[in-house]
């Protein structure tokens, strides 16, 4: 739905501003909030209430980062969020530039560049959906953080707008299968009692980077263009993912005996059962 939403918004958005101006865009925006703020208080939640602790809320705060740090296939899943929304996610501020200077377009321009990064998302979506299980999703995030930076870079080259329509679909697609993939190893390895603590620093890092990335990346666009820029963020997406991939076998070992405890992999109990009946000689 939310990906549905990136995709039919922008495309309808960039229609208004073409009939009626940008005004009328975001009146029609901002009312469209009412029918949220509805939903949210009509509903009535089951609270479940759990034991006082008397731990400081700094103290509390320390052991979190802690332990994200401490084991390091959530500190390596953070670490590549946060280089993915600092150096990659940029490319969205800049679309205006594409749109107007690079594709010699309009507010249709506008509107259907953002669109297509909808499409590639909800492609990525409906992809994830489609996997009956976590594994192999590991390396999954190097393999989605090099092609979306390998599209990234070919996006700043491009001069046409429909190859550059295929591009942001392609970087829609990398970059939802990227997040979503680090999002759901992170659920499905964090410590219950660490749980939020762990997805708060996922959300720092996917969208608490973001707006450093456009401050830095808008002045770095003032300097050098707005297409040098996207391609230096997809080299920088490029490396990252690189490095994801070499520590991928640390990564797998980790994360393996937490996938067996939860029977993911059950074939592993299995195999080492069955090795260890035929090593074990009968009893007479």
């Amino acid at each position: 739905m939310f990906n549905a939403a990136r995709l039919i918004g922008p495309s309808i958005a960039g229609l208004i501003i073409a009939a009626v101006g940008e005004g009328m865009c975001f009146l029609l925006n901002a009312v469209s909030y009412i029918a949220v703020i509805i939903s949210l208080l009509a509903m009535r939640l089951n609270y479940v209430k759990h034991p006082h602790q008397d731990k400081h809320v700094m103290a509390g705060l320390k052991d979190g980062i802690k332990y994200a740090w401490n084991f390091i296939p959530i500190r390596l899943i953070l670490l590549m969020i946060s280089l993915l929304s600092l150096a990659g996610m940029p490319y969205t501020i800049l679309m205006p530039v594409f749109a107007r200077e690079i594709l010699k377009g309009g507010a249709h321009t506008m509107g259907f560049l953002v669109g297509a990064i909808g499409v590639g998302a909800l492609c990525g979506a409906l992809y994830l959906a489609s996997r009956k299980s976590v594994r192999g999703l590991g390396k999954v995030i190097p393999m989605a953080a090099i092609s979306f930076g390998v599209c990234l870079i070919i996006f700043s080259f491009s001069h046409n707008l429909i190859f550059s329509l295929v591009m942001l679909l392609s970087t829609g697609m990398s970059m939802m299968i990227h997040t979503a993939s680090c999002n759901t190893i992170l659920q499905t390895v964090v410590d219950d009692k660490m749980r939020g603590r762990v997805m708060s620093y996922y959300t720092m890092a996917f969208m608490g980077m973001t707006p450093f990335g456009s401050l830095i990346f808008g002045g770095l666009a003032n300097q050098i263009g707005a297409p040098h820029t996207v391609m230096f963020g997809g080299i920088v997406c490029i490396l990252g993912g690189s490095v994801f991939a070499y520590k991928l076998p640390l990564f797998k070992t980790l994360i393996r005996p937490i996938y067996k405890e939860k029977g993911i992999i059950p074939e592993i109990a299995e195999g080492i059962q069955a090795a260890s009946n035929f090593r074990t000689p009968p009893q007479n």
